[in-house]
């Protein structure tokens, strides 16, 4: 299994890139394995959510 850092590293990247198709899947078996970095995951989504909706909303009002 990979290390916790590792896998946040993955987590982080998934949201700017694609994952190769080994990244994806070991980051997969890792967040079936640990509940920390599943919480992790699902505070970066939140994170990016709201960061591209602000994203949105500013430029919406620039215009």
């Amino acid at each position: 299994m990979q290390s916790c850092k590792r896998a946040t590293e993955l987590m982080s990247q998934q949201l700017d890139r694609e994952l190769k198709m080994n990244e994806k899947l070991s980051l997969r078996m890792h967040l079936m394995m640990c509940r920390h970095c599943r919480k992790c995951d699902e505070q970066f989504k939140v994170l990016h959510q709201l960061a591209s909706s602000r994203s949105r909303q500013s430029e919406t009002e620039q215009d």
